[in-house]
């Protein structure tokens, strides 16, 4: 079974819900990022999302922005990053999934990306300026190594659309809570629960919720109407203002451990 899969099964059993937690790979290190993976695993993420990083993030705010840009500073590349996880995959079996830019992916070629990302231990993909009406020959791609192709559902979905994504993304429905960009701040729960039960009907896969959860309360109130909670550029901020201090991997590991203990409270 997929990891992302097993994991949802495992919380579901017991009566939990998963925290996603997003870095940005390379930043400030793909050492660093060797460390952080370790230790928002033992904070309590479930599942981690690595973003590739890349020169134009159209979905991306200012912080993951700038993440990007220090990650590319650092010599960070896609094949730096699988080999990253390679050496990763010799200390844990989280769920790992990439978030890449299409660029990115075809540049390689679809086939070549899902086969070597799989090889070198990743679970799952997610490619914020790729819908599925453009999945093309990604999607079986995906499909025949395994790979999770999760798609991204916006609120202004029509129900047409929010069906055909639920039929067709893999290991879970990426919820995107607000129009905007990422770091923007979540305003409307009562407006995300109504929608994440519309997909709730619908999907086969678990629904996760990103975008705007930056503090434990928010992280809390998701996690009692979603079956997955995403934060990112509230971690990549604790890395960013923390990437010169010594301390970095213990700052971000009281951060995550903080957004997981309000969810399990709730």
């Amino acid at each position: 079974m997929n990891r992302i899969d097993a994991t949802f099964e495992r919380l579901r059993g017991k009566g939990e819900k998963a925290f996603i937690a997003y870095i940005m790979a390379g930043d400030p290190s793909l050492q660093d990022t060797e460390t952080l993976v370790l230790v928002l695993e033992r904070a309590g993420a479930d599942v981690i999302e690595l973003g590739v990083p890349f020169s134009d993030p159209i979905a991306d705010g200012p912080v993951i922005q700038r993440a990007a840009e220090r990650a590319l500073r650092s010599g960070t590349s896609l094949r730096k990053i699988l080999q990253a996880v390679k050496t990763l995959r010799t200390r844990t079996q989280i769920p790992l999934v990439l978030m890449a830019y299409y660029n990115t992916i075809h540049a390689l070629g679809e086939g070549a990306f899902c086969k070597q990302a799989v090889e070198a231990g990743i679970d799952g993909l997610i490619v914020p300026d790729m819908p599925p009406e453009e999945a093309g020959p990604l999607e079986p791609a995906a499909a025949e190594t395994g790979l999770r192709l999760i798609f991204l559902l916006a609120p202004t979905s029509t129900a047409v659309r929010r069906n055909m994504v639920a039929r067709r993304s893999r290991g879970f429905l990426y919820y995107v809570s607000l129009t905007g960009i990422t770091g923007a701040k979540l305003t409307d729960l009562a407006d995300v629960g109504r929608n994440v039960a519309k997909i709730r009907r619908v999907a086969d896969v678990p629904v996760a919720v990103g975008f705007g959860i930056a503090t434990a309360q928010d992280a809390a109130q998701v996690a009692g109407i979603a079956d997955g909670v995403i934060v990112g550029s509230a971690i990549v901020r604790q890395v960013g203002e923390h990437q010169n201090h010594p301390g970095l991997a213990d700052r971000v590991g009281q951060f995550v451990q903080s957004l997981k203990a309000a969810m399990k409270a709730a």
